[in-house]
This record gives C-alpha cells, sequence and structure tokens, in this order.
C-alpha cells in the first residue's frame, strides 16, 4: 500500500546512536570480562545495562511504525539504561581511586573526533596510551561514549516528540487514512 497509514520504521542500524551503543554494548561486555568478572551483579548489572541501552533502541525503532508511544518509552528506557552503566563505571573509577575525565579533555576530544565503528578500535585506541591503567583508560572511554550517546538520545527523543504532534499516532493515521478512502470511494 503506497499511502497507507503506518510510516516508515524500523531503521536502527541506520541511527548514529544505534551503532555506538552497540560498541559501547561490545565494549563493555570485554572490559567487564576482563576487570569486573569477580563482582557479582556488578558484572551482570553493567553488561544487561549496555545491552538494554542498544537493545531498547532497536526495539523502539521497530514499533514505532505501530506505536510511538512505544517509540518514545522503549527510547526513554534506552536512555535510562545508558545513563545507569555510566554511574556503574563511574563508580568503578571512584572506588579505585581513579580521575574521571571531563568532556571537554584532549583524551575525550581524541575519542569523539576518532568516531570508532567497534569495541576492537576502542580497546587499540585505549590500549596506545600507557600513560594510564588499561582499566582507568577505558572506563573513562566508555563513559564518553555513553555521554555521545546519551546527547544523540536526547535529541532522538525531541525528534520523536516533534514527529507525533505533526503526525499523531497510529489510531489517527488510521482513522484520517479511512476517511480518505472513504472520500474516494464515495467521488
Amino acid at each position: 500500500m503506497d499511502n497507507g497509514f503506518i510510516p516508515k520504521h524500523g531503521g536502527y542500524k541506520n541511527l548514529v546512536v544505534y551503532r555506538i551503543a552497540e560498541v559501547i554494548y561490545d565494549f563493555t561486555f570485554r572490559f567487564c570480562n576482563k576487570y569486573v568478572k569477580n563482582q557479582g551483579r556488578t558484572y551482570d548489572q553493567m553488561v544487561q545495562a549496555a545491552r538494554s541501552g542498544m537493545q531498547n533502541i532497536a526495539e523502539g525503532s521497530v514499533d514505532s511504525g505501530v506505536s510511538k508511544a512505544s517509540e518514545l518509552k522503549l527510547t526513554g528506557i534506552a536512555k535510562g539504561s545508558l545513563q545507569e552503566l555510566r554511574e556503574d563505571y563511574s563508580s568503578y573509577m571512584r572506588q579505585r581511586g581513579l580521575e574521571q575525565w571531563k568532556n571537554n579533555s584532549p583524551y575525550a576530544q581524541e575519542l569523539i573526533k576518532a568516531r570508532f565503528s567497534s569495541a576492537q578500535e576502542v580497546i587499540r585506541w585505549v590500549g596506545i596510551h600507557k600513560e594510564f591503567r588499561p582499566d582507568h583508560f577505558g572506563a573513562n572511554a566508555a563513559i564518553i561514549l555513553i555521554n555521545v550517546a546519551l546527547g544523540l538520545l536526547t535529541r532522538l527523543i525531541q525528534t520523536q516528540e516533534r514527529d507525533f504532534l505533526q503526525n499523531g499516532g497510529i489510531r489517527e493515521r488510521m482513522t484520517r487514512a479511512r476517511l480518505e478512502q472513504r472520500k474516494r470511494r464515495d467521488k
């Protein structure tokens, strides 16, 4: 149906925020396997928060065709999950007396400009900086990537809100489509 009431949806793999969330998930999995593995619930919570961030972006995008409310809710859950993960990385550093970078630090800016597309690229980048412990550098890198993703998620939620205000939800689109169909039929 060319002019149907279900909008294009599900293109999450093209979203920059999804690709960053995927890198965060893969990196967190490896970070936790190396540095957090014997800390019980912390390991599970960090890996699950990273996975939830990525998966809820995908699910929200897929659901957006039939439910703008679900799209907004799931995008919000993704944001909450990544905020939780950021706190876990911050706690990791605080508990070990490691300094957390500011977003405008030279290393943070270098990481942001690099636009790495895989966890392996981030791991290689962490490895070349021998002036820090790898876990210190890695936790900071994760926080910077999470901050970038959170900024993008905020903008995505604002875009979703504008789209809903302009185009309505599925029921409104269904009603419009049905009324237009009747109008064409009755001519």
